[in-house]
């Protein structure tokens, strides 16, 4: 098992390469960049409102710019080329890209992922501020998508056409086709003073007065806070979670191994949870890494910018439209890099679950 951990750890180094080289070169014939977006606000024609910083000191990224004059760029006209020469320095782009790039590599290397464009902080303490949002919503989500729907989709698969199984399966249906965005929005109608009841707070992890609440107090002040959210977020991944945990039960149950078991005289718990589960789970195990992951990004996007949560999944949204790269590639490294150690301990979950699997026997 060591030399299988010590090959997957290696290999993260070729795949981490690929990850940002690939999306460097798609970054460079991407339209626009942080040059044309200044140029854009000090014309007048920038409609966003991202507040100017003290820039990222020469760092990477962009779009394809070059020559310094003034008319390489759009809108640039009438500016004065000298002007556009101090941008382009300030950001880094007087360097040729292979430059750029490398010296990208070798700053990420030492996680050295300088200050953010248009924001006069630096990006690890940027994402340091965002992170605690998103692994609120990501760890509470998964930890309750799977507290229910693993114990729910078993008792679907023993009662497998019951009338419980019937409708509880049109319980799940339903909840996997309502969008999560459109049920945070029934939730804030229902429980946060849309037209009904005022219970739960409408924006924030936790209250003004966090400061003066007691230990107990502050638990309770951000478990209020983040039940709307994690349960808009929740809603689809409990139902396919049920869903697979279900059919994963079915296939296992309806093997030879099972009937045997039966027929030696076992009771139906020892059979399920002794032998059937530990096989069942292991699909189940398999699609946590992405269900986790996923949280960050998209999945909780919608969900922070309708509870006005200013998470991971805003900030990578809006570095995007406001073409701050520096956050952009600093977000795309740390979470590639966490995805592919979280897939590496799924697979060392399996053999938790099931010592009988081997890698290092099945890649030999």
């Amino acid at each position: 098992m060591l030399a299988y951990i010590a090959r997957r750890l290696l290999l993260m180094i070729p795949t981490i390469l690929g990850i940002m080289l690939v999306s460097f070169v798609i970054v460079q014939f991407a339209p626009g960049g942080p040059v044309e977006r200044i140029i854009a606000q000090l014309q007048g024609n920038d409609s966003t409102s991202s507040r100017l910083g003290g820039g990222a000191g020469g760092d990477f990224g962009g779009a394809a710019q070059g020559g310094g004059q003034a008319s390489n760029y759009r809108g640039a006209q009438g500016l004065d080329p000298a002007l556009i020469k101090e941008l382009e320095k300030q950001f880094g782009f007087d360097k040729p890209a292979p430059e750029r790039f490398l010296k990208m590599l070798w700053d990420y290397s030492r996680f050295d992922f300088g200050k953010s464009y248009f924001r006069d902080v630096s990006v690890l303490q940027l994402i340091r501020e965002k992170l605690p949002v998103s692994i609120s919503l990501g760890l509470w989500m998964t930890l309750l998508s799977y507290a229910i729907s693993i114990p729910l989709g078993v008792r679907k698969a023993v009662r497998d056409g019951s009338p419980f199984d019937v409708w509880t399966s049109g319980v799940v249906i339903v909840g996997y086709a309502i969008p999560g965005f459109l049920f945070a929005i029934l939730l804030i109608v229902l429980f946060a003073g849309g037209s009904f009841w005022q219970i739960f707070p409408l924006r924030g992890l936790y209250s003004d007065n966090w400061s003066q609440l007691s230990f107990a107090g502050k638990i309770v002040d951000y478990l209020w806070h983040i039940t709307l959210p994690v349960t808009a977020m929740a809603l689809s991944a409990f139902a396919t979670s049920t869903l697979l945990t279900k059919n994963s039960f079915l296939d296992e149950i309806r093997k030879q191994y099972v009937l045997t078991a039966r027929m030696k005289g076992l009771t139906e718990r020892r059979v399920l949870y002794g032998h059937v589960f530990r096989n069942a789970m292991l699909i189940v195990v398999a699609g946590f890494p992405g269900a986790f992951i996923s949280a960050f990004f998209a999945g909780s996007l919608l969900i922070e910018t309708i509870f006005s949560l200013d998470g991971i999944g805003l900030l990578s949204y809006e570095s995007v439209l406001n073409r701050d790269y520096a956050v952009v590639f600093a977000n795309l490294f740390i979470f590639s890099l966490i995805s592919l150690f979280v897939h590496l301990l799924s697979d060392l979950t399996y053999t938790w679950i099931d010592p009988r699997i081997d890698f290092e026997t099945r890649e030999a």
